[in-house]
């Protein structure tokens, strides 16, 4: 059973062939659990041979934005392909040391999560999950074990979010304060709070 963890200090971790299985070894007794679903949730680095995988990542989340622009399919595909070229290629240089990882649920690729743990801060830098996986509490799962991690190192979590779109209020309902905006993006911070 995987859980979500309500609030920081909560010990995790293991690691197995390669990939970093979430699971709950001890609870400091403030801590909340609560049942998210009985698929394991395991984040492995991306490789060479995800890249149609993690194309069509990219495809889903943009398909509700493009769907308005009314192109025809082979535009969109040129228009996709390009923009996640540049997006693949913006992470990279941007943050350089980056963790970029498969999200599997189950064992099967479900999305990606992109985190920079920098000296001052965390940042989610992408969390994506194919449209089948929506919903279910997994990027929930990985970002309440992202805050734990935060918490523990003393390192605010940082991220920013196309403005109108639906993770916004994921991330208020975790506790991410609005730190600032510019025309596109809204940018929101996560602060562990002393017990």
């Amino acid at each position: 059973m995987i859980f979500n963890i309500m609030f920081a200090r909560c010990n995790y971790a293991c690691v197995s062939e390669g990939k970093s299985v979430l699971r709950v070894l001890s609870l400091e007794p403030f801590c909340q659990i609560m049942p998210v679903n009985s698929l394991a949730i395991t984040l492995r680095p991306e490789r060479p041979e995800d890249s149609a995988f993690l194309l069509e990542v990219y495809s889903s989340a943009r398909k509700e934005e493009l769907d308005a622009t009314g192109w025809p399919d082979v535009t969109r595909k040129v228009f996709l392909g390009m923009q996640f070229n540049a997006q693949q290629q913006g992470y990279r240089a941007t943050f350089p040391l980056a963790e970029f990882n498969v999200i599997e649920v189950g064992g099967q690729a479900a999305g990606r999560m992109v985190v920079n743990r920098a000296e001052g801060e965390f940042r989610l830098v992408d969390l994506a999950l194919l449209p089948a996986h929506r919903g279910q509490g997994v990027g929930t799962t990985l970002i309440q074990n992202l805050l734990r991690d935060g918490a523990a190192a003393g390192k605010p979590v940082r991220l920013s979010v196309i403005k109108g779109e639906r993770a916004f209020r994921l991330y208020e309902r975790l506790g991410f304060k609005k730190t600032g905006e510019d025309i596109l993006r809204i940018q929101m911070e996560w602060q562990c709070k002393p017990a």
